[in-house]
């Protein structure tokens, strides 16, 4: 689904990625993880195209996406969701749904559309899956942290992507939502690729189906199972420390 090689993107002269070789099959659900400034945000602003890599090749779905706009991007089936929720929080959480499902552009088109039966029922089928169907009147403004990062992924989920960037999705929850929220990946990945960046290793042990990448000062540094990578003493040295042993 994504193969990757040679990529490197520099920042005023300072190397910010260099990666020789990545790739993410089908279905697959691919935890990235690594220290601050290892390059992993970055890595995800190259594949949505908000930041344009220096030199390399990155092929999605059989299609080159280096140099391409964001949008053109989001319409071959790649979409974004930021750590930090912006969802409007002054509307309904079905409005917020609305607003991102796909449906005619244009003043004319959007004058004169009408919400359909199918539109309706799928929005209340992502909600259900996040589990907002029963809060889909309720302000955005009034969720919770955790049901605000749902709403998030569930106006990803609108937008039909093939491949979910997700970026620190259990940023502030709680111990309720962080489990739930791992449970909500486990279901995309059965449908969807999806690309996870977190700093969490219990939430990572949870998510992880089958690679953890491990990035360091902007290069793979390894791949492997969970039980792998915990265990790995240069992942030890350079990231995990205390939250290895906080794992035992």
């Amino acid at each position: 689904m994504l193969n990757v090689k040679n990529l490197n993107v520099a920042f005023g002269g300072v190397k910010a990625l260099d990666l020789h070789g990545f790739s993410v099959g089908m279905n697959e659900l691919r935890v990235i993880i690594g220290p601050n400034g290892a390059g992993k945000s970055t890595f995800l602003d190259i594949l949505c195209g908000k930041t344009q890599a220096d030199d390399g090749e990155v092929v999605f779905d059989g299609n080159p996406i280096l140099g391409r706009k964001e949008v053109d991007i989001a319409n071959l089936g790649i979409a974004r969701k930021f750590q930090k929720p912006s969802i409007f929080g002054s509307l309904t959480v079905y409005d917020n749904m609305l607003l991102a499902a796909r449906m005619p552009k244009g003043i004319f088109k959007s004058m004169f559309f009408k919400i359909s039966s199918e539109l309706k029922d799928r929005i209340y089928q992502v909600a259900k899956m996040v589990r907002l169907d029963i809060h889909l009147s309720k302000l955005a403004g009034n969720l919770s942290h955790g049901q605000k990062q749902w709403l998030e992924i569930a106006i990803v989920m609108l937008q039909d992507p093939k491949l979910l960037l997700i970026d620190e999705p259990a940023a502030g929850m709680s111990d309720e939502e962080t489990y739930r929220t791992g449970e909500l990946l486990t279901d995309l990945a059965k449908h969807h690729c999806v690309i996870v960046i977190e700093h969490d290793m219990s939430f990572v042990e949870q998510i992880a189906n089958r690679l953890v990448s491990v990035l360091v000062r902007g290069k793979l540094l390894m791949e492997g199972s969970f039980a792998e990578v915990r265990n790995d003493q240069r992942v030890i040295d350079c990231y995990l420390g205390r939250t290895n042993t906080q794992l035992e």
